[in-house]
């Protein structure tokens, strides 16, 4: 008998350090959502699901472990039933709970849903038994033919994006990254550029009226040569 009980109190330990590492998970994504809706992103959140649904896996295994005794086939029985406020229950259902009465007990202890959605389930059993089997067939086949196409979608596309990324990855670089930055800079910013000093103006000669530099006219670097087009046109004859 105590090995059962040791066994029991070692397997809801268990049970409760995974469930309290899934309410943080929860209660953290919660927060993330309410307060920083404005800068979270979506990669951000499909990993804060991805990490409690690892929970949820991790969770389940303990729980189908040969460890873990058959929980379905204990009983919870409440010892005192009292109207009091009590310290302990509120710490352990985190304010949650705060006394443990008659009106709260039912609830507690319920193993069937609420006489309501036990009503409203009966009636949509009621209404799926009452459609023939062959259009029933007919919908599930209609469905599970659209989901197989979007599936199918689903898989060639991941399938174009893998291979798209494998090629981009595969291909050689053909030019230097710095390099082009830098030509980027200076074509649009003229970063880099180094001035060019104004040449000195010439000396009028005997006659000549002396004319000053054209305002904001600037040398050029960048020698030319211009031809005639009847010296280089190849069909010219």
């Amino acid at each position: 008998m105590q090995r059962e009980e040791k066994q029991l109190e070692a397997a809801l330990d268990a049970l409760l350090q995974r469930i309290n590492d899934l309410k943080t998970s929860i209660r953290t994504l919660l927060f993330r959502l309410e307060n920083e809706y404005a800068t979270l992103s979506w990669p951000s959140v499909l990993d804060s699901y991805a990490v409690i649904s690892g929970q949820m896996n991790t969770l389940l295994k303990v729980m189908k472990n040969d460890k873990t005794p058959l929980l379905r086939n204990l009983i919870v029985l409440p010892l005192v039933l009292s109207p009091d406020p009590d310290e302990e229950l509120k710490q352990a259902t985190e304010g949650r709970v705060v006394a443990l009465s008659h009106d709260i007990t039912p609830d507690l202890l319920r193993t069937k849903p609420d006489p309501d959605v036990e009503q409203r389930q009966n009636q949509f059993e009621q209404r799926a038994s009452q459609v023939p089997p062959e259009a029933s067939q007919k919908q599930i086949n209609a469905l599970n033919k659209v989901v197989n196409h979007v599936l199918e979608q689903i898989t060639h596309s991941r399938e174009d994006w893998e291979n798209e990324a494998t090629v981009r990855a595969a291909q050689t670089q053909t030019c230097v990254i710095q390099d082009t930055q830098a030509l980027i800079a200076a074509v649009g910013l003229g970063k880099s550029l180094k001035p060019i000093p104004n040449a000195a103006p010439a000396q009028p000669g005997p006659g000549r009226a002396q004319a000053g530099p054209a305002p904001g006219k600037t040398t050029s670097t960048i020698k030319t040569t211009i031809k005639a087009a009847s010296q280089v046109h190849p069909y010219n004859r």
